[in-house]
């Protein structure tokens, strides 16, 4: 295999996964960081080449021409593979210039983007009939719309979440009254981001779903898999620390007819709740880049980057999708631990069902018994932080 495979980021399990996922296959596999420090995905031993580039934040002009001077020097255009939502809005705002030197699977500007920003997909979602939770942009009497059609408590979502997390280390703010909702308004208006108001779907964490999707270069949906979510940290809102596979039929004709409609193309994850008194499926958000939960969708039969790399470099693999049920688990056992103090000191969860949790068959988000190293360097990494911070005390 000719081309070579660069992936942004290497220093969350997602980029690990997508390592792990190219490497075993034989594809060369270059990393792209701006620090070694913490960036454990580069220990892997199916990674073949670790480079450090200039901030992409920082120093977006720099590092755009870090990207363009390593893809005028390969012969054949490597694929590219942004791991993290912040990386993909890079990609996605200087995607002309990248789309001559890199094999991207979107083609059009500003369609990941668009998907990305809550405002935008809610627009989309209702274009296409598709449910989302009852919502209310900021506007002069936003307060009495809330009171009025939404309730409390509510929540109150940045437009872009990646930019948010930054900021705030969480996925957005909820609100128990209206004093709570005017802070959490300006807070992040002080931020100089953009936010809604959206009415909370009823419904534990369990009642969270995804819908996994690769579409071709002809915007068909070729492979997918559902699953359920379990645990989340933060939680209630925030990512997968503990999810499942499960098949739900259901979910496919939704999000298929969706991103179909909408010409996507690539690896797309769409978050649904489903209502708990209801039982109807709302859509929360989509996830544009690799999902969190690869290393369990590539245990179940179905390696998204690969596929990706293989249509992009003209041998498609054949569609596939996973309609048999199974009883393996993604697990992040770092931030799951966290999640399952708190959902116990809530009173959310009782010891006795997450112990039992515990002896599913699992999918680990770090740990490859093939593959020790990232392991072995990420626990060193976070004892070294926990006793430099225990030295400032």
């Amino acid at each position: 295999m000719k081309n070579k495979a660069v992936v942004l980021g290497a220093n969350y399990y997602i980029g690990l996964s997508i390592i792990r996922c190219l490497g075993t296959k034989g594809i060369h596999v270059t990393s792209i960081d701006y620090s070694k420090e913490g960036s454990y995905g580069a220990k892997s031993k199916y990674l073949n080449e670790s480079l450090i580039a200039p901030h992409y934040k920082k120093d977006q002009t720099a590092f755009l021409n870090f990207l363009i001077d390593y893809g005028k020097k390969e012969v054949y255009k490597p694929v590219l593979f942004p791991s993290a939502d912040l990386y993909v809005e890079f990609v996605d705002k200087h995607f002309d210039i990248l789309k001559k030197y890199y094999l991207i699977p979107q083609t059009k500007q500003g369609l990941y983007s668009k998907v990305m920003n809550k405002d935008h997909l809610s627009h989309l979602a209702l274009k296409h009939n598709i449910l989302i939770p009852e919502t209310i942009e900021i506007k002069d009497n936003y307060i009495k719309e809330v009171n009025e059609k939404i309730k409390y408590p509510c929540l109150v979502k940045p437009t872009d979440s990646a930019s948010f997390v930054a900021i705030f280390r969480k996925k957005m703010f909820k609100a128990y009254n209206e004093k709570q909702l005017i802070n959490a308004v300006k807070v992040s208006q002080e931020a100089n981001l953009d936010i809604i108001v959206q009415r909370i779907i009823p419904g534990f964490d369990d009642h969270m779903y995804t819908y996994d999707a690769y579409l071709n270069q002809d915007s068909r949906v070729t492979h997918w898999v559902t699953c359920q979510k379990h645990r989340q940290y933060p939680i209630n809102y925030g990512a997968s620390v503990y999810t499942g596979h499960k098949y739900v039929p259901e979910l496919h004709k939704i999000g298929s007819e969706f991103l179909e409609s909408i010409g996507y193309k690539g690896f797309a994850e769409i978050e649904f709740k489903k209502d708990a008194e209801s039982g109807k499926y709302y859509l929360i958000e989509v996830n544009v880049r690799i999902t969190t939960l690869n290393v369990l969708i590539d245990k179940l039969g179905i390696n998204i980057p690969y596929i990706t790399y293989k249509e992009l470099t003209g041998n498609p693999i054949k569609p596939f999708s996973i309609k048999k049920e199974s009883t393996l688990f993604f697990w992040y056992a770092y931030e799951d631990f966290i999640a399952v103090k708190n959902y116990i000191k809530t009173k959310q969860l009782s010891l006795m069902k997450v112990l039992k949790s515990y002896f599913k068959p699992k999918a680990y988000a770090i740990w490859d018994m093939k593959d020790p190293k990232p392991f072995i360097y990420f626990i060193g990494y976070k004892l070294k932080r926990l006793i430099r911070k225990l030295k400032l005390k």
